[in-house]
């Protein structure tokens, strides 16, 4: 039977969101490493249609919803930036993870996106994705967006909607808390985003606000 309210946004009444920083790359501290190996690619040639797929991928369990609205426009006019790259993690065969990493002015380095794959999640990649993510910011001007300078701040920001872990796993490889803001937001349904899923993690998302999420 069809649930009657698939496809509504629902608004959350208490979102925390914060805004983490790492200030020097010597702050980094390095993860274990997964069972298996996992290797990372620059993607030479930006795809739309690639980043879309990946963040509807990753994010929809973890309430990733805020470019569900955007067109093939919008992703294309996000990717196609010089400051803009896109990695993918690779292991066993296949897509574990991604990153979005955009080179900002005065030396700020933002991690949009990281991620696992559903079917990595779980598996000890969490720490060492982020841990190699950071890494790859700090390189900036080396490795990826030629030009622009070095990194002199390495951010990101995160939520009661992400994954509960996340905040955790942000903080053990050296990130601090830079700024916290609590309010209501409207989250669009994640199960429309291009294939459903069983259930709705928004509900999941309430529970942690009421739980400790910072170890």
């Amino acid at each position: 039977m069809s649930d009657p309210a698939a496809g509504r946004a629902l608004e959350i009444p208490a979102v925390t969101e914060w805004a983490m920083e790492m200030l020097d790359a010597a702050d980094l501290r390095p993860a274990p490493l997964p069972a298996v190996e996992m290797t990372f690619t620059l993607a030479g040639v930006p795809s739309a249609d690639v980043n879309r797929a990946l963040y509807a991928m990753v994010g929809a369990r973890v309430c990733w919803t805020d470019r569900f609205p955007w067109t093939h426009a919008d992703w294309r006019a996000w990717v196609e930036r010089p400051e803009l790259s896109t990695w993918l993690a690779m292991a066993e065969g296949t897509i574990a993870g991604f990153f979005e990493l955009e080179a900002q002015p005065g030396g700020d380095t933002e991690i949009h996106l990281v991620g696992l794959t559903p079917a990595f999640v779980g598996r000890g990649y969490g720490g060492y994705l982020v841990e190699q993510c950071t890494r790859r910011a700090w390189q900036r001007g080396e490795l990826w967006a030629a030009g622009s300078g070095p990194a002199s701040r390495v951010w990101l920001r995160t939520s009661t909607l992400d994954h509960p872990n996340a905040m955790a796993n942000y903080r053990r490889r050296g990130f601090k808390v830079a700024a916290e803001t609590t309010g209501p937001k409207l989250v669009p349904d994640p199960r429309v985003a291009p294939w459903p899923l069983p259930h709705d993690p928004r509900s999941a998302s309430r529970r942690f606000q009421e739980e400790e999420l910072i170890t």
